[in-house]
């Protein structure tokens, strides 16, 4: 999936995503892009303190209160895609295998797996003394009712492998067999959407369950307001013995950055998910305040609604790329915390193209002569939809919008608080909008098939950008086994999308998470979501 981030999004996006933003660039380059490497990024996560002149162990207990711009809404891990509620939701549910910092996939709730030479046949053995946090045993028949009910249910991640059966051979063997091969499935299971819950919610209403979640995660829903804040607390029943460190975990909205630094600060929360780039050397620097990075699966981008009158038209589009110095924009919004954006992969992703593909790069006289070619060769007046309360994303309107006037494009920014942001982009109802794609799962698939499928979930993140040889492309991509030849498929994906940008990708940001310098061992996974298992606070 490519998720978007809240408060980027991110970031993705939230945009992260993400919906969805998020010190070390992301190494992982076009050029290797085997599949015995099938990592994302290759930087480890910064726990954001140097914790090797400590004499005493760091203590255990207490609270970590993390501010973050959106509630929680939903623990329907089948029916969610926000950062919001996917960063949430992954807290309580686990899925069968997981990736770390780096992006490479390892075993979890599973203790091992085997996928057939044929690609089709895929066999998890379940960890001994798994245990839901209610005290029962999880069992390969939880594991089928929940990917089950997945694909039952489809929803903004569905399951787009073509499953033949579901089989609990034994109590702790679980066999998925396809009906024909698809590469990316393995990664793709690394989803929150794919997290492990009780064999028919446990003998209660879905209604109920997800209102009172039961999973396996290292933290349990002890107080849940949909509109402000949520408390967790420790899993007594968590897999990884001793673990979490603390004893609850609070998620405090706010939804304005520059508060949320001011808390941080303050000592009022001991994280924030939401630290513009600008102010990433402040909160660095800070007496009390540092950040934990990660490389991301992150791309900011300029999106264009492609059923509008005037973005419909690909010389319209290919007009502002060429009018858009992206290089400059990075540089001056993102400090060094991001690279700038040729391709739609970013380079922490297997088969990225950046360093090879053939972008629109600044000229302002191919820009001018491209929009001599359009519908509209004398200019016109459009809208561009912004998330308020994101300082980064301000600034990035702005220099859109001055690169928009040499040419004879007038943009008029419209800024609305992010409900009403998700609504509008959700019902079409915008001309071109800034948020970020993210991939879920170190698999190019993940971020491809949500922003150029026209026929799924996001119709092609809500720009409903169509071409033929785009989607053969995509399902080709899909059936390749990892190598040379599908990471050709994917280059001519990513040189049409160049070509004629849906979309402007704009940066790489890298994810950058504000902390107290009293926290330790807090992981940041380079989808933008964070492990707190280990986290500990030094009294």
């Amino acid at each position: 999936m490519s998720k978007f981030n809240a408060f980027q999004r991110k970031t993705f996006w939230v945009g992260s995503l993400v919906v969805l933003l998020m010190v070390v660039l992301a190494g992982c380059s076009g050029s290797k892009n085997d599949s015995a490497q099938n990592t994302g990024t290759n930087q480890s996560a910064n726990q954001g303190t140097d914790t090797s002149k400590n004499t005493e162990p760091p203590a255990t207990g207490g609270t970590f209160t993390y501010g973050r711009p959106a509630s929680v809404t939903s623990f329907d891990l089948h029916n969610q895609i926000t950062a919001n509620n996917a960063f949430a939701i992954d807290k309580v549910f686990e899925p069968l295998v997981a990736f770390d910092s780096e992006g490479k996939i390892m075993d979890w709730l599973a203790k091992s797996h085997t996928i057939s030479t044929d690609g089709l046949t895929y066999t998890f053995v379940l960890r001994d003394g798994l245990k839901f946090s209610n005290g029962t045993e999880v069992t390969a028949e939880d594991a089928v009712f929940s990917i089950q009910r997945h694909l039952t249910v489809g929803g903004p991640l569905a399951i787009a492998a073509q499953v033949a059966s579901l089989k609990a051979e034994d109590a702790k063997t679980l066999v998925i067999t396809l009906k024909e091969p698809y590469t990316p499935f393995i990664s793709e299971l690394t989803n929150f959407s794919n997290g492990i819950l009780p064999n028919k919610f446990g003998g209660v209403t879905e209604e109920e369950f997800f209102k009172k979640p039961i999973g396996t995660g290292p933290f349990v829903v002890e107080k849940w307001d949909p509109a402000g804040d949520l408390t967790f607390s420790k899993n007594p029943n968590y897999w990884q013995e001793g673990k979490p460190y603390i004893d609850k975990l609070v998620y405090k909205l706010i939804e304005d950055d520059s508060q949320a630094i001011n808390q941080l600060k303050a000592g009022e929360v001991d994280g924030i998910e939401t630290l513009a780039l600008g102010n990433a050397n402040e909160v660095k620097q800070g007496p009390d305040t540092t950040v934990a990075t990660n490389g991301s699966w992150v791309t900011e981008q300029l999106f264009f609604n492609t059923l509008d009158k005037h973005f419909s038209d690909i010389h319209v589009r290919r007009a502002l790329a060429l009018a858009l110095d992206r290089d400059g924009l990075t540089k001056a919004l993102t400090f060094g915390y991001a690279q700038v954006a040729n391709s739609l992969l970013p380079p922490a992703i297997p088969y990225n193209t950046n360093d090879t593909i053939k972008a629109l790069n600044h000229d302002e006289a191919a820009a001018k002569a491209e929009l001599a070619k359009s519908k509209f060769p004398d200019g016109f007046t459009t809208k561009l939809l912004v998330a308020s309360g994101n300082s980064t994303r301000a600034q990035e309107a702005q220099i859109i919008q001055a690169a928009a006037k040499t040419i004879g494009i007038n943009i008029e920014i419209e800024s609305v608080e992010l409900a009403s942001f998700r609504e509008r982009f959700f019902a079409y109802d915008f001309s071109a909008m800034l948020n970020s794609g993210q991939a879920d799962s170190p698999e190019a698939n993940s971020i491809l098939a949500f922003q150029t499928d026209p026929n799924g979930f996001s119709k092609s993140y809500w720009t409903h950008y169509t071409n033929d040889e785009v989607t053969k492309l995509l399902i080709e991509g899909q059936k390749t086994l990892d190598g040379a030849e599908r990471g050709d498929i994917y280059a001519k994906l990513q040189q049409i999308l160049a070509d004629e940008v849906p979309y402007i990708p704009l940066y790489y940001p890298d994810i950058i998470t504000g902390v107290r310098s009293s926290v330790e061992g807090l992981v940041v996974l380079p989808n933008g979501s964070l492990r707190f298992e280990d986290v500990r606070i030094k009294k």
